[in-house]
């Protein structure tokens, strides 16, 4: 271990907290049938922005919705949707994403008690909106565990950019050095590295090692790994 010893986790949410696939290529099927309203024509243009394989179905690896804001995420769908203000879309997106069918990545609750336990305070700081954030949390009981629960609009910024996750740590009062950011996209890892955090990457979103291994103190399976991997740097 190096540095000053790891005090504060602060987590993505999709794709770390929650399986991206098991959760977000349902959402993002009936958000396009939504939006195509019946027609088939429209329904292929706006998997086409959205770079959604309509016949897996799921994200490509190469979509900008899987680690882009609520907004650029709307933004993209505007493009299959002339005449449909971004506003209406984003509103949409945001409110049926706050009930998206989720499947956690391990089972939060324990986990979250035990980097407790460790004496880790806590932080999740998502590119979706807080509301949605906040919502995932709840419904399955752990918002309590945390400290800090930002989104892309929470007035911090949105990842890559460090803003959001120096805020975290100014919020618990810890140098960035003694904070980890863990999360499954390029994203989460550039935002940690450019704030001077520790990262873990996680395989529970689309990327594979390979992605983000060159941004990331340790790869691990999920997050269910980070409590023995917290306790080896600790020694």
């Amino acid at each position: 271990m190096t540095g000053a010893p790891i005090a504060a986790v602060l987590f993505d949410k999709d794709g770390t907290l929650f399986d991206f696939g098991a959760t977000w290529n349902v959402w993002a099927l009936g958000a396009l049938h939504h939006f195509a309203a019946g027609d088939a024509a429209r329904l292929e243009a706006l998997a086409a922005e959205a770079r959604f394989d309509l016949a897996i179905p799921a994200f490509r690896p190469d979509s900008p919705i899987i680690a882009g804001t609520n907004r650029e995420a709307a933004e993209c769908l505007a493009r299959a949707l002339p005449g449909h203000a971004v506003e209406d879309i984003e509103e949409h997106l945001m409110r049926s994403a706050a009930t998206a069918p989720l499947t956690e990545a391990v089972p939060l609750g324990p986990l979250l008690a035990e980097l407790r336990a460790m004496g880790m305070r806590l932080g999740v700081m998502t590119n979706d909106t807080e509301f949605s954030a906040r919502a995932h949390l709840g419904a399955v009981g752990v918002s309590e565990a945390f400290d800090f629960i930002a989104g892309f609009d929470s007035g911090h910024g949105a990842k890559p950019a460090p803003g959001p996750l120096l805020a975290f740590a100014d919020s618990i009062d810890l140098p960035p050095g003694q904070v980890v950011m863990v999360g499954d996209s390029t994203h989460d890892l550039e935002a940690g590295r450019a704030a001077g955090m520790r990262t873990v990457g996680v395989l529970t979103g689309p990327a594979v090692a390979g992605d983000l291994a060159h941004l990331a103190d340790v790869v691990l399976p999920d997050i269910g790994h980070l409590p023995g991997w917290l306790a080896a740097e600790a020694r």
